[in-house]
């Protein structure tokens, strides 16, 4: 593996640790308010974060032939950003109300079930699907199925919702897949906030009554998803699936259920089984299985 993938790699390994951390900032959230309004609040926190840090790198391309670069990327950044932050509106949307209807286990198991579905959903986009990476997929699927399995495996309204939402985050990753490479990534990741921000917002005006003592009661987990889980780790996202195939990188930013329980452990004192120990270890061995095809290549 050339040292490019391996930072790629390990720009995706640090997204699935801040999305680990952020279903506990999740699940108190939702303590305070409803799914629209915290996917509203966190996504618009998110664009507002990155503001800055555009303006900050514009202000460092200080050569004029950069500077004409960033007009000529300006349309691409909002398609790409436009279009992601539709699906990041809808993906997020059912698995907040998913939460809220099965149980955190079913939840963890199920949304993370895009790592099936990426591979097979790119085949219609002409990529290959190779014996390691089905092997890597069917191993980390095992993996989640000791980790976050935990009740007796039955499809409720909750269940379906994060079923839909898992395929939701396959498109997104396919999306973002699409339009990484043609753009600033910085850029295109604050213009899919703004979009999920308004669509959310929208939604959350129609369909429930947000308080704004709520809100502010529930103003750290909301930071938290905002900044880092939206700002840094969806940025981090697009970085990092920049020259990655997206079955790999899918299978990266899953290991986001093991740290998940490993936050639960630090933070809320629970304690791992057995069977969730298997688990993080299956899907520690997917990771490297996934990789071992591009150390072969790197070494021909």
């Amino acid at each position: 593996m050339n040292k490019f993938m391996i930072r790629q790699s390990f720009i995706l390994l640090l997204t699935a640790t801040i999305w680990g951390f952020a279903f506990v900032s999740q699940s108190v959230g939702m303590d305070y308010v409803e799914p629209f309004t915290f996917n509203a609040m966190r996504s618009l926190i998110g664009a507002a974060v990155l503001v800055p840090v555009i303006f900050l790198l514009r202000r460092l391309s200080s050569e004029k032939h950069e500077r004409k670069v960033h007009k000529t990327e300006e349309k691409k950044a909002w398609t790409g950003g436009i279009c992601c932050g539709v699906i990041l509106a809808a993906a997020s949307s059912f698995q907040q109300f998913g939460i809220q209807r099965t149980t955190v286990g079913k939840a963890g198991f199920i949304t993370a079930m895009y790592i099936i579905m990426v591979p097979f959903l790119g085949i219609f986009l002409g990529k290959k699907l190779g014996v390691r990476i089905v092997a890597s997929v069917a191993v980390a699927v095992a993996g989640l199925y000791f980790l976050c399995m935990t009740e007796s495996l039955r499809l409720d309204a909750g269940d379906i919702l994060l079923m839909i939402s898992a395929l939701i985050f396959s498109f997104h990753i396919m999306a973002v897949d699409h339009f990484s490479p043609l753009t600033d990534g910085v850029k295109m990741s604050c213009i899919q906030f703004l979009t999920s921000g308004i669509l959310c917002g929208i939604c959350m005006f129609l369909f429930e009554a947000p308080k704004i003592s709520m809100i502010l009661a529930a103003w750290k987990p909301i930071l938290y998803a905002g900044a880092l889980s939206c700002g840094a780790g969806y940025t981090l996202q697009i970085i990092g699936q920049r020259g990655m195939n997206p079955t790999v990188a899918s299978l990266i930013m899953s290991l986001e259920s093991v740290i998940s329980v490993l936050a639960g452990f630090l933070l809320l004192h629970e304690v791992l089984s057995i069977r969730e120990l298997l688990g993080c270890g299956l899907m520690f061995v997917a990771i490297i299985l996934a990789q071992l095809p591009e150390r072969r290549a790197a070494e021909e």
